[in-house]
């Protein structure tokens, strides 16, 4: 019996040995994609497949060979048919506003302001309290009667419950008494430097905010909690991976959503390549300058940009102008930032090594930002810097060569034009419509340009980008033939500057926004070829798949 239970042992030891002998199991980490439709010019002629390896490009050309090159355990994606191409990367959007967008009250598309009431009332009714209400998307331009909104409207919807809803483009908001009375807003109330509060006859504030007079209330506005910035963030990318995003530049962080974004990268949690710009706040700067640009080792999350602002929007007249606006005489928007600390922070923080990147809408606001460019970078020298200008909407004529002579990019957003054009004249006047959102005048002019949405401001969707690139109409086709059609751009070039031209304006260019052996595996996948469909299919086509680091980001479901 002992003998037995002896050879009972050695047998055991034997096995657990022979267990202990065995190959380990390897997770793959590579990844083919076969069947590809890649549009002439973004990969090498005739490539049907890449294989990709621990996150980069490995191999572009046929299925077999891509197979071959990935070896036996990589996961093997037939795309029958689909269109491959590099990873959209929105060059200029608020990834953090957009998740709180999702998770607040949403009015972008209000038909009259009556509508925008209902939304609200209906938002009070479903989550009852003291809390703030808090929304955006209201856009009076859209209205019957485009005039600002009132408290004196909004007032019987929400009560004595303080609300603040911002206008579309983040540059105005609708406040109610009650907001106003917590930020201790009056008719003594001076209008704080770059901003405006609208009054009424009597004096009295109208409950809408212009600019930095923004701040008054939102300062007083209870902060989101840790977690719940989480969860929006979390709630944005999700949104940004279903259109097809790989990559965004996130135009302004805090320090504290810097940390958010620094924790989830550490963790394995960021699916999505950020590119950040810090925000223009003193503790923010001092930061910087400190700890100078953070790039994170993984590769998902980089911060070497800084966010200044010249002006406002066009929509709320805060746009900087030359002259008056043509519907507003006397009134020529708002400088919302000093010259000598547009100066300040671009002489020290741009001798730093960090990039640049100043909103300016009005065509007094662009050469504002083009002189303090001008003058700062003579000072530091001719190191390839890549200052931006942030939208760089309106211009004047004689301004636009500058750009491509001080080697700075203009970041622009195709759907801001299309979405401003029904009143863009009563606003400029014919004339200084010869500068307006000139992408191709900026392009033969030698300018870099980076495409983007401003989302939440613009939907995230980039084909809808395209399209408004291509064709300069609504989504119904009008104005025939296009809104001041000569600064369309054709197909190949619009989807060449929303992959490699914001990897370019990011720094990026050598691995990112290409399908080229060496490069990051950062790809979008279409249900359509947006290069060589008409204009209209953009508008139904659709993310099949989001490929971000090699990994799948994003799957449609069906």
């Amino acid at each position: 019996m002992r003998r037995f239970t002896i050879i009972l042992l050695i047998l055991a030891v034997l096995a657990s040995w022979g267990c202990s002998r065995q190959e380990p199991v390897i997770e793959s980490t590579a990844l083919v994609l076969t069947g590809a439709s890649i549009p002439e010019g973004f990969a090498a002629p005739g490539a049907s497949a890449v294989a990709v390896i621990d996150g980069r490009i490995a191999y572009v050309g046929s299925d077999q060979d891509a197979r071959e090159q990935a070896g036996p355990g990589a996961e093997v994606i037939d795309l029958a048919g689909a269109t491959l191409i590099p990873g959209f990367i929105d060059s200029h959007c608020h990834l953090y506003g957009l998740g709180t967008a999702l998770a607040q009250i949403d009015l972008v598309g209000t038909a009259t302001v009556d509508e925008a009431l209902e939304r609200i009332a209906a938002a009070d009714a479903a989550a009852p309290g003291s809390d703030w209400l808090l929304g955006r998307g209201w856009d009076q331009n859209d209205w019957p009667v485009q005039e600002y909104p009132t408290r004196e409207q909004l007032d019987p919807v929400t009560g004595d419950r303080p609300a603040l809803l911002r206008r579309i483009d983040g540059h105005a908001a609708w406040a109610n008494s009650a907001a106003l009375l917590a930020a201790g807003i009056t008719a003594e109330t001076p209008d704080p430097e770059g901003g405006s509060i609208l009054r009424g006859p009597d004096g009295e504030p109208t409950g809408v905010l212009i600019d930095n007079a923004v701040d008054l209330v939102s300062e007083v506005v209870p902060p989101a909690s840790a977690a719940e910035k989480r969860r929006r963030i979390d709630l944005a990318v999700a949104e940004c991976l279903k259109y097809g995003l790989t990559g965004v530049h996130e135009a302004g962080v805090d320090l504290e959503l810097a940390g958010i974004y620094r924790a989830m990268a550490d963790a394995g949690e960021l699916p999505l390549r950020i590119y950040a710009m810090y925000d223009d706040k003193p503790e923010v700067l001092a930061h910087a300058a400190a700890e100078g640009p953070y790039f994170h080792p993984g590769g998902m999350l980089t911060i070497r940009a800084v966010k200044l602002y010249a002006d406002g929007a066009l929509g709320s007249r805060g746009a900087l102008l030359l002259d008056d606006y043509t519907d507003a005489p006397g009134t020529r928007g708002l400088a919302v930032t000093p010259r000598n600390h547009l100066l300040e922070v671009c002489r020290d923080l741009g001798g730093l090594g960090f990039q640049i990147c100043t909103h300016a809408i009005g065509d007094g606001g662009n050469r504002l930002v083009l002189d303090v460019y001008a003058e700062i970078l003579g000072d530091l020298g001719g190191d390839d810097r890549r200052w931006r200008v942030e939208h760089a909407q309106i211009l004047a004529v004689d301004d636009i060569p500058r750009f491509g002579n001080l080697g700075v990019i203009a970041a622009m957003q195709p759907t801001h034009c299309t979405s401003d054009m029904d009143w863009a004249d009563e606003r400029l006047g014919n004339e200084r419509l010869r500068g307006a959102y000139a992408w191709r005048s900026l392009l033969d002019a030698g300018a870099h340009l980076c495409l983007g949405t401003d989302f939440p401001i613009e939907a995230v969707d980039p084909l809808w980008g395209l399209y408004a690139a291509r064709t300069r109409t609504h989504h119904d086709g009008t104005p025939p033939g296009g809104w001041m059609p000569q600064e369309k751009l054709d197909a190949a070039t619009a989807l060449e500057l929303y992959t490699a031209g914001s990897a370019f304006a990011g720094f990026a260019e050598d691995r990112l926004g290409r399908i080229e052996p060496g490069y990051l595996a950062d790809f979008t996948v279409l249900d359509g070829d947006p290069v060589a469909a008409e204009p209209a299919v953009l508008l139904s086509m659709g993310t099949v798949l989001t490929v971000v680091d090699g990994k799948i980001a994003y799957r449609r479901s069906h």
